[in-house]
């Protein structure tokens, strides 16, 4: 891994990127500074969004061509230039779901609350009905589906930073998280860069500098083929009585990770099921964030003297 990463990551790593320690479910301490803290804590009351903003387009099962669209979340009154942003990918296992889901609209404003440009993206939902997660070797139809998704979330991570002059984004602080089926797109966006797809915006990285998974996992079987210490590092949680995503299968995700020297941090959430933001909300998003601010590198980033909202 470049030692750039290592080196952004170094506290973290002292109290859970390693992955041994990560998996035995240490968890992540606030970056230091006085509050109120920009990218770290809630700094602007308010957010402005706008919806269906095209990022792209790509052809459905047939065919035919999909408009690809997004909604951004920016705060309200911010005149930074440079913030970090970050890609949010609904649930739905492929065949349902929308860019309004309410867990994304949730993280979509907690991270613009703290100075992010958020964006909450449609894809195409090419799955056939089948779950996708637990089989292994996955079905053809099962890989279709989940490599759309993760060309279509590589194509709103270029579009931000095709559009960072507009949006006022340092293009070199992308992050994805997602839930679900969108948890293992965000999951494929970080191992398979190299495989950016077609569905917008060429000419672009698609490369992110942290992922974050609720409840989702990748199969076993493609760990020695798409898994290497150059992977974006990665902040999974997984509920322990989860039935969609089982903790096993999370953790083998986990454990294939560690195994090819990915950066890995794993949080099981004790006795939560699937997506459990009814019970673990703040603990997961507070994670998310202090994991983004390190991996990002959002101590040296650009407005990080303490902000007053506009």
């Amino acid at each position: 891994m470049p030692f750039r990463i290592w080196r952004r990551a170094a506290r973290l790593a002292a109290f859970a990127l390693l992955p041994l320690l990560a998996l035995a479910g240490c968890t992540l301490p606030a970056p230091p500074g006085a509050a109120p803290l920009r990218y770290r804590d809630v700094i602007f009351p308010n957010v402005t969004t706008a919806s269906g903003v095209t990022y792209g387009s790509a052809p459905d099962a047939s065919g035919n061509p999909v408009t690809l669209t997004l909604d951004t979340y920016q705060p309200t009154g911010d005149t930074q230039t440079d913030r970090p942003a970050i890609v949010l990918v609904h649930g739905g296992s492929f065949i349902g779901g929308s860019s309004t889901d309410s867990h994304m609209v949730r993280l979509a404003n907690s991270f613009a609350r703290r100075g992010y440009v958020a964006v909450s993206i449609n894809y195409r939902l090419l799955g056939t009905g089948e779950t996708c997660g637990q089989e292994d070797p996955p079905s053809p139809a099962c890989v279709t589906a989940a490599l759309a998704a993760q060309h279509d979330a590589q194509a709103a991570v270029r579009w931000l930073r095709a559009n960072a002059t507009t949006y006022r984004i340092d293009p070199s602080r992308v992050a994805i998280a997602g839930t679900s089926a969108g948890a293992a797109a965000a999951l494929a966006v970080a191992v398979n860069s190299g495989d950016p797809g077609t569905s917008g915006n060429p000419g672009y990285s698609s490369k992110v500098g942290a992922a974050v998974s609720i409840s989702g996992a990748l199969p076993h079987s493609v760990a020695s083929t798409y898994y290497d210490p150059s992977d974006s590092p990665i902040l999974m949680f997984n509920g322990t009585a989860d039935q969609v995503v089982p903790f096993s299968v999370a953790t083998q995700t986990a454990v294939d990770l560690y195994n090819a020297k990915v950066p890995i941090v794993f949080e099981p959430l004790q006795g939560a099921g699937h997506v459990p933001f009814a019970t673990d909300a703040n603990l997961m998003i507070n994670q998310s964030v202090y994991f983004c601010y390190d991996l990002l590198d959002l101590a040296h980033a650009a407005g990080q003297q303490p902000a007053k909202p506009g």
